[in-house]
């Protein structure tokens, strides 16, 4: 049944099968992924048959360093009490707002 194997018309009709499941936009995007995958495999398995010969080669030591510990947040000043006051005053008033409206959209 395949003694000629695939001649130029199977090709063709593969190809169109394919542009007609995936559709003409996703291809391009899926050949650039397939080409990254392909290249990402390429690279690890140079790292792969990099790290053999590294293996029987006495490995240098890393050096580390310490990062200091640095504060997430400045300490609080006065100035930013009182900001953090107001805001909270305002969202209040707009709670008691929105609440105050609730029920008159509920009785119409």
């Amino acid at each position: 049944m395949f003694a000629n194997g695939l001649q130029g018309w199977h090709l063709i009709i593969l190809v169109l099968l394919v542009v007609l499941l995936f559709g003409a936009k996703r291809l391009p995007d899926a050949a650039r992924s397939i080409g990254k995958s392909m290249k990402i495999f390429k690279a690890e398995t140079k790292d792969l048959a990099g790290d053999k010969s590294a293996s029987t080669e006495d490995a240098e030591p890393v050096e580390t360093k310490q990062i200091p510990a640095t504060p997430v947040a400045p300490p609080a000043t006065a100035a930013t009490d009182q900001q953090v006051a107001d805001l909270q005053r305002q969202l209040d008033k707009l709670k008691k707002q929105q609440s105050a409206d609730q029920p008159q959209k509920n009785a119409s």
